[in-house]
């Protein structure tokens, strides 16, 4: 008999856990991969938010018009480190070029086609790993000043509505009969009912991984340096050995360029340093909040209230600059002033491709070298669909039974 071809993937964060947990599940021997325990990473620190109408890309003509700003600003939701500007340059050029609308419109359809399903998706991934109740499907409230600032956000709301998102507008008397306790400074809102929010994002990835493990599975703690070809197989060289595979899916997140660069594939990945604060104690709302003027998500979890959000293009190396989580505390504060103090706060790299859309696939030119990488702030959203698509691409190249 041959033996079962093993599988390979580099890194178990969200996106990761989610492809091993499927290969797994369809009868795959996989060995997942990566530095830090399972979840440690960007999926750590997100706002939890399973929201399949983010089909609006972040490049558009109103954020590029904020640019002087966010050079100005370092309290800025969109800020751009000044040492780290040069750098930056070659991918804010192409973030600009994808703020057309020809380009626009094929981004939202794609990322219409990756969210497909996504909260059912979660429902039965966490079914599956037996933490349902990390599962909250009340929906995402919108929040905003008043109803001109709505207005201005029509277009966003319009492209929604195309792809068959239903969202109400709600006046301040409504918002205030499904969050209570929202502050004075919001009149005006959009209700998305079919939205949902993960309640601990690092105890799911952990339950994910814990049940791949159940089934199988294999994690290894271990940072790899290189994915080198072996005739028509693949190594994983670490720091402590190698690791030989027959296939390998990168999804490094942030760091997947080190990796990915070296075989030809030169994704235009950058990362968007992103910031949480965390308030403890029982969660005044009910569902996940965002503030669209300051492009934060409030979001109730296990242990409290995570504020969530800014986009901070200055590479993986620079030092965290805590101002800008003081500025979602404030925000948080100001939003829903029953919140006390702040008790923790985080910063973590996404990574983020300039026109929003992520790449998964196999990687030209290299046989059974798959790449699921860029998901940017959707990574949660998408991890088990792109999970979905990584293993049927594995059926198809290895059919049931064949290894």
């Amino acid at each position: 008999m041959t033996a079962a071809r093993i599988i390979g993937v580099v890194g178990a964060g969200i996106v990761g856990a989610a492809l091993a947990h499927e290969l797994g599940k369809r009868g795959r021997r996989v060995v997942l991969v990566d530095r830090d325990e399972p979840g440690q990473g960007c999926s750590f620190g997100n706002s939890g938010a399973i929201s399949p109408g983010s089909v609006v890309p972040l490049a558009a003509p109103g954020v590029l018009a904020s640019v002087p700003r966010m050079l100005a600003d370092p309290t800025s939701p969109l800020r751009v480190r000044l040492p780290y500007l040069p750098r930056a340059l070659p991918w804010l050029a192409r973030f600009a070029a994808a703020a057309n609308p020809a380009t626009m419109a094929r981004t939202a359809a794609t990322l219409f086609r990756l969210h497909a399903d996504a909260v059912a998706l979660h429902r039965a991934l966490a079914d599956d790993a037996q933490v349902p109740e990390l599962i909250l499907e009340r929906g995402h409230l919108h929040l905003y000043r008043d109803h001109r600032a709505l207005a201005a956000d029509a277009w966003a709301w319009k492209v929604r509505a195309q792809y068959g998102f239903v969202a109400e507008e709600l006046d301040r008397e409504r918002i205030l009969a499904l969050e209570p306790a929202v502050g004075s400074g919001y009149t005006a809102a959009m209700y998305l009912p079919d939205h949902a929010t993960v309640r601990n994002p690092l105890r799911y990835v952990q339950a994910i991984v814990a049940n791949f493990v159940r089934r199988g599975g294999e994690v290894r703690r271990a940072t790899v340096t290189r994915v080198v070809a072996t005739g028509s197989a693949w190594s994983l060289v670490t720091g402590v050995g190698s690791i030989a595979c027959d296939a390998v899916v990168v999804a490094g997140g942030a760091w997947s360029r080190r990796l990915l660069d070296p075989l030809g594939l030169r994704l235009p990945l950058e990362t968007q340093r992103g910031y949480h604060v965390e308030f403890t104690g029982d969660a005044p709302i009910a569902r996940t909040v965002v503030l669209t003027d300051r492009k934060a998500f409030l979001a109730p979890m296990e242990s409290g209230v995570r504020v969530g959000g800014t986009v901070e293009i200055g590479g993986l190396e620079a030092a965290p600059d805590w101002r800008r989580a003081a500025v979602l505390a404030a925000a948080a504060k100001e939003a829903l002033p029953s919140l006390g103090e702040p008790a923790r706060r985080w910063m973590g790299h996404r990574p983020c491709m300039p026109d929003s859309v992520p790449f998964v696939g196999p990687v030209p030119g290299c046989p059974n070298l798959y790449a699921a990488v860029g998901h940017g702030h959707l990574g949660l959203t998408d991890a088990p669909g792109t999970a979905h698509t990584i293993a049927a691409l594995v059926d198809r190249a290895w059919p049931t039974g064949a290894g």
